[in-house]
């Protein structure tokens, strides 16, 4: 099961809501080949619109135990930052991270932290898309409908949900900062749907997979959340998508012994061939597998976030604020 722990043992993180249990239990006996290490500290984020992504960490966490003969601890953050934090300062030993928070890590701490696997579809896919969403009975049909209108971002750290889609808005000539009249975070995917659903903007944000804008989409907050019954789809018209996107990392210490990386990386990247029935479980498409990929992989969302960083700072300096 995955633990949620509201208090921190001793030194704190600033902002991490993702916590660590356990400060002060004495270290067992190190595993052969993993020096040091007596336990794996796996932070994941927790996913508020699909319940399969607890299963697919857990499928992850078992394989992990079995395969070094460790156990596998699994601490869920509330939000993006909680696994940034953690993982930028060594309170876990590997992650699940999507492009943006990685790109975030590696800001602080440069290759100390290094994806090692991620999934790649039947079709050899290894990305998804970011998309505004507006409700069917507004008036907006294009992004340019937009604008002076107010829109809904996921998070500061979320890669479909702010960093990728503010980027590719730049390229197309559209300053995010200034063309909307109003903008704000709704903390999560399935919350942006809900307040775009209850007006709270014009649109929103999210993320889609399971498709591309041509053929259209099958997977994503409002998917899953008309599967459970919480919207209906038809209550919602997709106006603008950007990507692929390259899909969530597995992401490690590098700073933990070779040893353990290369077996985490292995036992992981066999589970869909082990287990194809457990995969499929997580709710994996058939024919998706996990596979090797490094710091390289994500370059172009770390030079975006660079960018958006940079833009932000001469905006504000510009304007009189500290850049």
């Amino acid at each position: 099961m995955f633990q949620r722990i509201s208090g921190w043992c001793g030194a704190s993180l600033v902002a991490a809501s993702l916590v660590l249990a356990g400060c002060g239990d004495k270290a067992g006996a190190d595993a052969p080949g993993f020096a040091g290490m007596s336990q794996i500290r796996m932070a994941v984020r927790g996913s508020e619109d699909d319940p399969r992504m607890a299963r697919r960490w857990s499928a992850y966490r078992d394989y992990l135990q079995a395969a070094t003969g460790l156990p596998v601890k699994t601490f869920e953050s509330s939000d993006y930052n909680g696994t940034i934090q953690a993982l930028s300062s060594g309170q876990v030993d590997i992650a699940t991270i999507a492009g943006g928070g990685y790109a975030n890590v590696y800001a602080q701490v440069g290759k100390l932290v290094e994806p090692i696997l991620t999934i790649r579809q039947a079709e050899g896919d290894m990305g998804y898309y970011s998309a505004l969403l507006v409700k069917a009975d507004s008036p907006y049909h294009s992004i340019q409908d937009l604008k002076g209108k107010s829109l809904g971002y996921v998070d500061f750290n979320s890669t479909s949900g702010y960093l990728y889609p503010r980027a590719k808005m730049r390229q197309q000539g559209i300053d995010p900062d200034s063309f909307f009249g109003k903008t704000s975070f709704a903390g999560g995917h399935t919350q942006s749907v809900m307040a775009l659903e209850n007006g709270q903007f014009d649109a929103a944000v999210v993320e889609m997979g399971g498709g591309d804008p041509v053929h259209g989409f099958t997977t994503g907050a409002p998917y899953t959340m008309a599967r459970r019954g919480l919207v209906n789809m038809d209550d919602f018209r997709i106006i603008w998508a950007v990507g692929p996107i390259p899909n969530a990392a597995i992401a490690v210490r590098t700073d933990r012994p070779q040893a353990f990386i290369d077996v985490a990386r292995g036992a992981l990247a066999a589970l869909p061939y082990d287990d194809p029935e457990l995969w499929r479980d997580t709710g994996q498409p058939d024919g998706a597998a996990l596979t090797a990929v490094d710091y390289r992989h994500y370059a172009e969302i770390i030079a975006l976030r660079k960018a958006d960083i940079d833009q932000r700072r001469a905006r504000a300096g510009g304007q009189g604020g500290r850049p």
